[in-house]
């Protein structure tokens, strides 16, 4: 049918994408399902495929078989919408507040594991983010108080954070 549909046949590429889509929308499924992300994207992944195949359907070569060429597409779809989901936890609305409870007090703990994930900044880099983020001072005060201008203390903040963010990242790995 591609062959055909190469040629013009578009009754032969309708029947091609039907057939297509109803094999990767089983393979999406039972990607989704293992991923323990159920269907909600499946649609989206089949819908990407069919665009791909379309796209790229020029690419494919007569002397190979199809499914191969199909089922690579149909992989990277999946994989590139299961990323792109990321891992969620979906609950139902009805019990939203038992997920959503506001703590009692502050944990001490969360206290002392942000000041060890202060530590690993630089000691420049710790004043700027506890003034700023900790104390409430303005850009201005922090810059003023430690002989920078604006600009060097907002690029400062912004590299600060983004480290706080990959050491972070690494003590829950």
């Amino acid at each position: 049918m591609m062959k055909a549909s190469i040629a013009g046949d578009e009754g032969a590429y309708r029947r091609l994408l039907e057939d297509i889509s109803r094999s990767v929308r089983a393979m999406a499924r039972g990607a989704f399902a293992r991923a323990g992300a159920g269907d909600a994207d499946v649609e989206d992944a089949v819908q990407e495929t069919l665009l791909a195949v379309h796209l790229k359907r020029h690419t494919w070569d007569p002397e190979q078989p199809l499914a191969p060429w199909v089922y690579a597409i149909a992989r990277h779809k999946v994989v590139d919408a299961l990323r792109r989901r990321g891992r969620r936890r979906i609950e139902p609305l009805e019990n939203f507040e038992e997920f959503l409870a506001a703590p009692e007090s502050e944990d001490p703990h969360a206290l002392s594991d942000a000041r060890k994930l202060l530590e690993t900044l630089a000691p420049r880099q710790r004043d700027i983010v506890t003034s700023i983020s900790l104390d409430g001072q303005s850009i201005a005060e922090t810059a003023k108080r430690l002989s920078m201008s604006e600009v060097a203390v907002r690029v400062a903040l912004h590299r600060a954070l983004k480290s706080l963010g990959a050491a972070w990242r690494k003590s829950v790995e």
